[in-house]
């Protein structure tokens, strides 16, 4: 089973692309949505802190979740989670299998995500992703996966 990260700004396409993944690929996937999973945080009010603590906090919820589906569902093929994942420290909190940096716009329309932003090393991804074609890129990358 292989932790999947999709990163990158807000509408990089994020989370097409990891619906895409999970739509195309013939297998089990688990996927989480930082969006979905910050709505469901703290008892349904939400848990909208875009301070570093808040993305610290966030990092450290994704990657929590994404370790019990690996526990307690041994079926799945993958685990996605798609979030901004902003800081090499985040980055590292998360400790992603498969590393994949949406690079498809240059700044977002919060411009405090755009100021604490650092953009990942080409050693720090697996998949360093230009184009916002989902159906393209999610079957490049099943492909590629199986063939590794």
């Amino acid at each position: 089973m292989k932790t999947i990260l999709i990163m990158g700004l807000p509408d990089s396409g994020k989370t097409t692309l990891s619906q895409t993944i999970k739509d195309t690929y013939n297998g089990t996937v688990c996927r989480f949505n930082a969006d979905e999973v910050r709505a469901a945080a703290n008892d349904g009010a939400g848990d909208w802190d875009f301070s570093k603590e808040g993305r610290i906090r966030q990092a450290k919820r994704m990657a929590s979740l994404a370790k019990d589906a690996s526990i307690s569902n041994k079926e799945n093929d993958f685990i996605i989670v798609d979030f901004i994942c902003p800081t090499k420290e985040t980055r590292k909190l998360f400790n992603a299998d498969i590393t994949i940096w949406m690079d498809t716009i240059k700044e977002s329309q919060f411009e405090d995500t755009n100021q604490i932003f650092e953009p990942p090393s080409e050693e720090e991804v697996d998949y360093h992703i230009l184009t916002q074609d989902a159906e393209f890129w999610a079957k490049a990358i099943i492909k590629d996966i199986h063939e590794k």
